[in-house]
């Protein structure tokens, strides 16, 4: 029931709380209009978030961020651009991929600059491996995609590879459009002449 209060508040209530942590969210409750829903995991200072949002009205957008100050950042300028189809959620973003979404969900993941612990020794920390295709795989709807942006030249060679053996997947083009709306980070990068390495992939069965 604590979804559908968070529901019928409207556009104020952007940042939501799960009514819990360990049983599946009814993401359909979190928004007044029922829409296709895309999630950005790790979704910063919402740079591209509440952009990619307000260009699409008629897709319902949850950010996923797991530092308290980023978030508030999100329903700050998700507030100031008026948006109804934006909520914030405060999570560790694969636990909520992995145990709070409903299988068949999402219409699209967006994961951009995830932290790419370069370390040799720190690589079981990536977020991007073979087991994760398969999260994201449940958790989307038949034909649903994974955007997926980095800087990191080894991570994108390890992202491309699980995708690319995971047989549920195959390649996607990112829209120019899509492509067009940058992160905090990417533009930060670009400045310095630092090329964005991009992805996608469809979920096929």
């Amino acid at each position: 029931m604590e979804t559908q209060r968070v529901a019928d508040a409207g556009p104020a209530a952007i940042i939501v709380r799960p009514p819990s942590y360990i049983e599946r969210l009814d993401v359909r409750a979190l928004f007044a209009k029922a829409q296709p829903l895309e999630v950005e995991l790790g979704a910063g200072d919402g740079s591209f978030f509440v952009q990619w949002a307000a260009l699409n009205p008629d897709v319902n957008f949850l950010g996923v961020e797991r530092l308290l100050g980023r978030l508030k950042k999100i329903g700050k300028k998700s507030k100031r651009a008026g948006l109804e189809n934006a909520r914030g959620l405060r999570l560790e973003a694969g636990y909520f991929a992995e145990y709070l979404l409903p299988p068949s969900s999402i219409a699209a993941f967006h994961i951009y600059f995830p932290d790419p612990w370069p370390k040799r020794k720190h690589r079981a920390n990536r977020l991007i491996n073979e087991r994760f295709t398969e999260v994201l795989r449940t958790a989307l709807q038949d034909g649903g995609i994974v955007y997926l942006r980095t800087d990191d030249q080894d991570y994108f060679s390890q992202m491309v590879g699980v995708f690319g053996a995971n047989r549920n997947f195959e390649p996607a083009p990112t829209p120019e459009r899509l492509a067009a709306v940058l992160t905090d980070f990417e533009r930060g990068f670009n400045e310095q002449g630092i090329q964005t390495n991009r992805a996608g992939y469809r979920r096929v069965s």
